[in-house]
């Protein structure tokens, strides 16, 4: 681009264009590798143009990314990253959160963060990691609203425990890595004393700087088995990635003694937490309810809409448009290839995502 060109004009036009143009237009000069490079280019496009990861993985063999632009398009402007040689090493590996256009590769004891966007990686060393029959250990990622700086959260507890009693008073140990230092510290914060275990679903979710796990307080459990599962108090628990400070969130009243959580999922949609709920019909075929947080209040869930697949079987849910439409993987009857398919809530219609691979 000509010299003749103010800066700031080239800033503007590199902001509009797609990823695979910025990953070549990184080698054109230093000035552009550091712009776009820079985290303030970064939030920026991030926030412009949103993009859905979605990986397709096999044990044994390297993961295979897609990223889809998330506009009108969808899902037709398509690229696969190039991955750097951290994330090829984490196999399997799953996804802690994403924030920022960053995504925390995890697998048993390693990190990463990795940015998409400048194909680069960044390998953390995890501290004192525990996660046998007795400990466990569970992570959180997100970006500082104020410093714009990554950070990740580790929580080491108890998940096994034969003494109530005791254990109660027993806090978690917890410790907080922030990218700008590459060190981890113990924060002074309000570490919960309760014998917590978190969910063994998806995972948790970072939306608007604060992460959060689905989780059972034990000491609420009781003893009395009821249609072959443990009553259980079942809650949501959220780390401030500014404060750094833990508080709780309470479900709507039919999930907290509904037993284990392993129907209930959470995820962010246009900043705001969304509760999604497996069942089954008749037929056995899976039905999916959405439910969202209104504006952060505490218990306030409201029940968006249900999705029913007649012609398909839905396997599982993978993440939200901007739109509000929801992505997920289904197998058509008949057919024993997995598909991408877009679910529109309001005029209740599913349309093919034109991706598809065997499992």
């Amino acid at each position: 681009m000509s010299d003749n060109v103010p800066f700031e004009i080239q800033e503007d036009i590199l902001k509009r264009l797609p990823v695979k143009s910025l990953i070549r237009f990184r080698s054109v000069s230093k000035s552009w590798k550091s712009l776009i490079d820079s985290s303030d280019f970064i939030t920026h496009y991030s926030s412009q143009q949103q993009h859905l990861l979605v990986c397709k993985h096999r044990y044994g063999s390297e993961p295979k990314y897609v990223s889809i632009v998330d506009d009108n398009t969808f899902p037709e402007q398509r690229v696969s990253p190039t991955l750097p040689l951290f994330v090829k090493m984490l196999n399997p590996c799953r996804t802690i959160g994403t924030s920022h256009g960053l995504l925390c590769l995890y697998d048993y004891g390693e990190l990463v963060i990795w940015n998409p966007l400048i194909t680069k990686a960044v390998p953390v060393v995890v501290p004192n990691f525990v996660d046998d029959k007795m400990f466990k250990t569970e992570f959180g990622f997100g970006v500082c609203r104020e410093t714009s700086d990554p950070k990740i959260v580790k929580i080491r507890y108890i998940y096994r425990f034969t003494d109530m009693e005791s254990v109660t008073s027993i806090p978690w140990q917890v410790e907080v890595y922030t990218l700008s230092t590459g060190a981890w510290r113990s924060p002074n914060s309000n570490v919960p004393r309760k014998p917590i275990v978190f969910g063994v679903q998806k995972g948790g979710v970072c939306v608007d700087g604060v992460y959060y796990w689905l989780a059972t307080d034990r000491s609420f459990v009781d003893d009395e088995i009821v249609d072959d599962e443990i009553e259980a108090y079942n809650m949501i628990i959220a780390f401030d990635m500014t404060s750094e400070e833990f508080r709780e969130v309470n479900l709507p009243d039919s999930f907290v003694y509904d037993g284990p959580m392993w129907n209930l999922y959470i995820y962010n949609l246009r900043e705001s937490l969304v509760l999604v709920e497996r069942s089954t019909e008749e037929d056995y075929n899976p039905v999916y309810k959405v439910w969202m947080m209104e504006d952060g209040v505490r218990k306030s869930f409201t029940k968006l809409y249900t999705i029913h697949a007649p012609n398909a079987r839905i396997i599982g849910v993978r993440e939200f448009k901007k739109s509000g439409e929801l992505v997920m993987e289904v197998r058509e009857d008949g057919r024993n290839a997995i598909s991408l398919v877009v679910y529109e809530p309001n005029s209740k219609h599913i349309k093919l995502g034109d991706i598809a691979w065997d499992r």
